[in-house]
C-alpha cells in the first residue's frame, strides 16, 4: 500500500469535530486514502466512522489501510449529494466532514489527466462511471460556452483568448491529453501572464474538472441535506482550497445562522430567520506556516465549521425559504 495524499490540518480537524460521547458516529464524505479517518480513529477508541468516495480505486486504498480499525468503520461508494440525498434509515450522524481538496492520488496515480505536468488522456472524472470527460468537454462545448465556464470556475481573466484558442487547435485535431491542453493554454495567454505564481493553464483545468464532477452543484446540495440528517448538537466542518467552494460554504452557514427579524409585536414570525447553527469559526482556519512549509499545496486550504442547534423544519414550518 503506497499512501501518497498528505491529509491538511489534521490536528485542527480532530479538534473540532472531537466526539464528546462513546459511539458517536462520524460521516467523512471524502474519505479518499484515509488519512483524516486514520487520525480520527486513532484518537478516539469509540468513534465509528462512514467513509464515503466517489472513486472505487482510491477507496481500495482506504480499505486496506483502515483495516485494523474493524468493523468501526464502514465503506461507502458514491457520491456524498447522492448519500445524503436518500441518508438510509439508520443512526443520524454526530460529526460530518468534508475535505474537498483533490488527493495527490489522483494527480500522481489516477492517469486521467488532473495535471498539466503529465501526458495523459483528459479525462479528470473524480467517478470513472461518469460518462462526462474533460475530452468532450473541451472538443464538444461551443466557444461561448467554454469561455463562460473557463470564467466562471476558473475565475481565469482570459477566459475568451483561452476558448478561442481551444476552438481554434481542435478544428485541425482534437485535443486528447492534458499535456496539450496545457501547451495550448501557455501559448494562448500573454508573455506576461506565463511565469507568475501558477502555471496558467491551473484556472483552466479547475474550471473544466469541476464541470466534469459537477462539484459546485454537489457541494450545494450537500450542505442542505447534510444539516437536516446532522443530530442537534452535531458538527459539520468543511475544508475548501478555492473562493467558490469556500464562499458557498460561507454563505450558507451564515444563513442558517440567522436569526429572527420580525418586530416583536408580530402576532407571528413570518421572515423564518431561526437560527439552526452556530458558526464555531468566524474566521476559517487555515494551516499553519510550518504546515505550508511541510505541503505547499495546503496554503489555500479554509476550515469552516458549524454545530447544529436547531432542525431545518422548524425554518420551514414558519415560513423560510429554503436555503
Amino acid at each position: 500500500m503506497d499512501i501518497v495524499h498528505y491529509s491538511i490540518m489534521k490536528d485542527e480537524v480532530c479538534s473540532f469535530l472531537a466526539p464528546t460521547a462513546d459511539d458517536q458516529l462520524l460521516i467523512d464524505c471524502t474519505m479518499g486514502e484515509g488519512g483524516h479517518s486514520e487520525e480520527f480513529l486513532k484518537r478516539y477508541p469509540s468513534l465509528n466512522v462512514i467513509g464515503l468516495d466517489a472513486d472505487a480505486a482510491i477507496q481500495k486504498v482506504a480499505e486496506q489501510r483502515l483495516a485494523p480499525f474493524g468493523d468501526r468503520v464502514n465503506f461507502v461508494h458514491t457520491w456524498f449529494d447522492q448519500y445524503f440525498s436518500c441518508y438510509p434509515d439508520q443512526d443520524r450522524p454526530d460529526r460530518i466532514f468534508m475535505d474537498l481538496g483533490i488527493s495527490v492520488f489522483h494527480y500522481e496515480k489516477s492517469g486521467r489527466g488532473f495535471t498539466f505536468r503529465k501526458d495523459e488522456p483528459l479525462d479528470m472524472r473524480l467517478n470513472p462511471d461518469n460518462p462526462l470527460t474533460a475530452e468532450i468537454i473541451v472538443n464538444e462545448y461551443s466557444e461561448e460556452k467554454l469561455s463562460n465556464l473557463i470564467y466562471a470556475y476558473g475565475e481565469e481573466r482570459y477566459s475568451r483568448r483561452i476558448a478561442k484558442a481551444i476552438v481554434r487547435v481542435r478544428q485541425e485535431a482534437p485535443v486528447e491529453t492534458a499535456a496539450a491542453l496545457s501547451d495550448l493554454v501557455f501559448n494562448a495567454v500573454p508573455g506576461n501572464y506565463r511565469h507568475g505564481r501558477i502555471h496558467p493553464a491551473t484556472r483552466t483545468f479547475q474550471a473544466i474538472r469541476i464541470e466534469v464532477n459537477g462539484e459546485l452543484n454537489r457541494l450545494k446540495d450537500t450542505l442542505e441535506n447534510a444539516i437536516k440528517i446532522l443530530k442537534i448538537g452535531g458538527r459539520i466542518g468543511v475544508i475548501t482550497f478555492h473562493s467558490l467552494e469556500d464562499r458557498i460554504v460561507k454563505h450558507y452557514f451564515k444563513d442558517l445562522n440567522k436569526t429572527c427579524i420580525c418586530p416583536p409585536e408580530a402576532p407571528r414570525c413570518t421572515c423564518g430567520d431561526v437560527k439552526i447553527v452556530d458558526i464555531l469559526t468566524r474566521k476559517p482556519v487555515i494551516p499553519t506556516k510550518a504546515e505550508i512549509q511541510e505541503n505547499l499545496p495546503s496554503r489555500s486550504a479554509k476550515f469552516r465549521v458549524a454545530e447544529k442547534v436547531a432542525e431545518m423544519s422548524v425554518r420551514e414550518d414558519r415560513g423560510g425559504t429554503n436555503v
